[in-house]
């Protein structure tokens, strides 16, 4: 009787050894996948990390570049170098006045136009379109927004320029207000406005179609299906819905138009004095960089044009930080 009993119990603790065994091996094993899975997430986050690392930077390396290169004309001009319209390089007297004005009301210009027209051909294009249609249109105006910016100019230039001075200025200056006054030259300020506004409505008008086309299908069919008119649906579902959106693609528009160089600088004028009118010959900051690096003298003039790069800089910044004020202003009203 003691054979039979002795060998059930060898038998009854050899599968609790061996599952126990077996158990071990596999904690040990995922111990080591964790450990390695582990080692493998702290490279990737390193590695990531140092991507973001060198585009902070990068940023961080143009704006001292910026601050030191411009730092002869601060010590000498001061903060007047800001507000001072007196460009005169042979003289050795440099104001960013001019070229400051320039930009701002070229891209003022620009966004007037630009926007209401973007607006109405997102909406078109989501809305009202006709499917057969939709496609290559939308793709047409994608298409404009690859045209190089040396396009723009000559075709400003040589055909935009003649048809506003020959059609557009004389009617403008008949209605007598100061900011149409003076010869219908062409070229000046508002013919780079209109440039500008050519060249940001693509890619307003693509932003806001594909922030239009992520609205839910539903709130539109239940608007339409209580009476909405079409007008009613946008006012009340599709505005509210995208806003945020909306505000991204006119921050991206503003930010194109103020950096916007050879296209300007073929239709501005490129002349360095202040005028009220709109039709006056002006310039801008990228136009005075393209105009006058090339042959700029290293003790001031140089330094005069990393000023104005980092004027430029400065201006892109604080539009980038209304944007994201507006974006937060408009996601806390929505509630996200």
């Amino acid at each position: 009787m003691s054979t039979p009993v002795s060998t059930f119990n060898n038998s009854s603790e050899s599968p609790a050894t061996g599952a126990a065994s077996q158990t071990a091996t596999d904690a040990a094993s995922l111990a080591k996948r964790v450990g390695r899975f582990a080692f493998q997430d702290r490279w990737f986050e390193r590695i990531t990390g140092s991507f973001a690392a060198l585009v902070l930077l990068s940023m961080f390396g143009i704006i001292g570049s910026l601050i030191y290169e411009s730092s002869p004309v601060f010590a000498k001009f001061g903060a007047g170098f800001l507000a001072s319209s007196t460009w005169s390089p042979s003289d050795e007297i440099f104001g960013a006045g001019i070229s400051v004005y320039g930009t701002l009301v070229t891209s003022a210009i620009a966004m007037v136009l630009a926007v209401p027209i973007s607006f109405g051909i997102a909406l078109f294009l989501t809305e009202t379109c006709p499917i057969w249609l939709r496609r290559p249109l939308g793709t047409a105006v994608e298409l404009l927004a690859g045209v190089p910016s040396i396009i723009y100019g000559i075709w400003g230039l040589f055909v935009l320029a003649p048809l506003i001075q020959q059609y557009v200025q004389p009617l403008l200056i008949k209605t007598g207000l100061p900011i149409f006054a003076g010869p219908p030259l062409g070229v000046g300020i508002f013919t780079a406005g209109i440039v500008l506004a050519l060249m940001v409505i693509p890619f307003t008008a693509s932003v806001m179609r594909d922030v239009f086309d992520t609205v839910p299908p539903i709130l539109k069919e239940s608007a339409y299906g209580i009476g909405c008119t079409t007008w009613e649906v946008v006012r009340n579902i599709v505005l509210p819905y995208t806003q945020i959106g909306v505000i991204g693609g006119v921050m991206l528009g503003l930010g194109r138009a103020l950096g916007e160089t050879m296209a300007v600088t073929f239709v501005i004028g490129n002349a360095n004095r202040l005028s009220s009118s709109l039709f006056a010959p002006g310039n801008s900051i990228a136009s005075t960089l393209a105009n006058e690096f090339a042959e700029a003298d290293p003790v001031l003039h140089v330094p005069a044009l990393f000023a104005l790069g980092l004027i430029l800089f400065v201006i892109t910044f604080i539009v980038l930080a209304l944007s994201k004020w507006l974006v937060a202003r408009a996601a806390a009203r929505a509630g996200t």
